[in-house]
């Protein structure tokens, strides 16, 4: 049997969740070609409503459906347009990417992919009741929506898994959760706020999902900053971030992160074309200088941390996107062959 060690592995690059954009088989041959390691069945968003990242959990809850509303997305009485467009266009995407990975020779090879899912609070801050509030205002429908995202989520990586012959690694992704924590989520007009959702209910809804999946689990978020303090009371294998976004008073909670044995996903490669050259050495070195702050040895880059980008690269050139895959593969690469030795003089 694989432990969950071997199937979310550090010293390894992989891709956050969004690429750019609306060509499937493209996007999932180049994954599949160049995160060797850690593929991921990416998100197109450029193809409109239902392929987003809200959009795509309309396909994968059971039981509850959306349509579209002005701001976004509202849930829905039948499965409407919206929905029978999500399950499309997933379908869609697997099927491009079973086919990257069997022309890759891949088929039954027992390697890893990693599949993603909007988490359940940022689901519930953006997705607004029928009346038009979101439905981080109604506990009931908190907990509905993380019950029908648990078990839909599960399905989809048991799917993936028995169609790839893989083991998979499922990434929830939490942009609005230190908005949740901070009360900062409009609401449905200036006269309604939503509530700051206190420290220990959040983490409640995030482990309700995180628990019933029985695969390991990367809780990333890219809000500015990352509640590093939340995460690590998690029940997920790894957290993942924008290393970039740390603040001095982060740094303590990311040590403790790794205190609890944790694994990183850092987010080293950013979603924006730099104005120099840019090189691996360049994108390595915060990490680098991170783990000698804090005092870890630098192996932990290669025993437990994963290289990606800062984010998602949907709104990214296409050149772009390829090259950030490119540079978290060297950084990854260079880590494992000596991190110790790496200098930035």
């Amino acid at each position: 049997m694989t432990s969950n060690e071997d199937v979310l592995r550090g010293g390894i690059a992989t891709g956050v969740g969004s690429w750019p954009g609306t060509d499937e088989r493209e996007a999932a041959a180049t994954v599949v070609g160049e995160l060797g390691d850690l593929p991921h069945l990416v998100e197109l968003p450029g193809r409109g409503a239902g392929s987003d990242l809200i959009g795509r959990a309309s396909a994968l809850l059971v039981d509850m459906r959306f349509d579209t509303t002005p701001r976004g997305y509202r849930l829905a009485a039948g499965r409407g347009t919206v929905a029978r467009r999500a399950h499309d266009l997933l379908r869609t995407d697997l099927d491009a990417f079973e086919e990257a990975w069997e022309t890759a020779g891949l088929a039954g090879s027992g390697r890893t992919v990693k599949v993603q899912a909007v988490g359940p609070l940022t689901l519930a801050a953006q997705v607004e009741l029928p009346g038009g509030h979101r439905a981080l205002t109604d506990p009931g429908a908190v907990r509905d929506l993380s019950e029908s995202l648990a078990e839909g989520v599960a399905r989809h990586a048991a799917e993936v898994g028995k169609r790839l012959g893989a083991n998979v690694v499922v990434q929830l992704d939490e942009p609005s959760l230190t908005a949740v924590l901070g009360g900062s989520i409009r609401g449905a007009s200036a006269l309604h706020t939503v509530r700051a959702v206190p420290e220990p209910e959040a983490l409640a809804v995030l482990d309700t999902v995180v628990r019933a999946l029985e695969v390991p689990v990367l809780v990333h978020t890219c809000a500015e900053p990352p509640a590093l303090a939340l995460l690590r009371g998690s029940a997920a294998a790894a957290v993942g971030f924008d290393l970039a976004v740390l603040r001095t008073r982060d740094l303590d909670d990311v040590g403790e992160l790794l205190e609890t044995g944790k694994r990183l996903a850092l987010g080293l490669i950013p979603t924006v074309a730099p104005t120099g050259p840019g090189t691996w050495r360049e994108f390595a070195e915060p990490a680098v200088r991170l783990l000698d702050r804090l005092g870890f040895p630098r192996r932990l880059v290669t025993d437990r941390m994963l290289i990606t980008p800062a984010c998602g690269l949907a709104g990214a050139p296409l050149s772009w996107a390829r090259r950030a895959l490119d540079l978290a593969t060297e950084t990854a690469r260079a880590f494992a062959d000596d991190p110790d030795a790496t200098t930035f003089e």
